[in-house]
């Protein structure tokens, strides 16, 4: 396909965008996050709130630039297996509440096959990447 490059470009930016917004916003609304980490009993909350941004900011510029894209992907994976079940238990909330968890529950799941689907490709050079790794 002659626009291969393009397109794993175009939807690493689009991916990689989505958690780089979410990691920057967990320093500039660091506070309420905080303060949502507490209401779901998150152990250290503060701490984990910065080490959830660091790993969602990074590991969405790291996709996007092609920089340590293992250990990105890896990253985004990760925090995405720990926050699902977290953050949104779905099958903890009243009846009212089920339905917009499940559907963040799902979102997160599929964004989760799609950081899997990067993290299977992250040992290849990616076309438009700094293409600097591990691997």
């Amino acid at each position: 396909m002659a626009l291969e490059g393009e397109i794993l470009l175009l939807g690493r930016v689009l991916f990689g965008a989505l958690f780089a917004y979410n990691g920057y916003n967990h320093f500039v609304r660091f506070e309420s996050r905080v303060g949502y980490a507490q209401y779901k009993e998150v152990p250290a909350a503060s701490f984990a709130v910065i080490a959830s941004g660091v790993m969602l900011l990074g590991g969405g510029l790291g996709i996007i630039l092609g920089v340590f894209p293992v250990l990105s992907a890896g990253a985004l994976a990760t925090f995405l297996v720990v926050a699902t079940p977290l953050f949104h238990d779905f099958w903890n909330v009243s009846s009212d509440e089920r339905e917009n968890e499940l559907n963040h529950f799902l979102k997160n799941v599929g964004l989760l096959g799609g950081a899997l689907v990067l993290l299977s490709v992250a040992g290849e050079p990616w076309s438009y990447a700094v293409n600097v790794g591990l691997f």
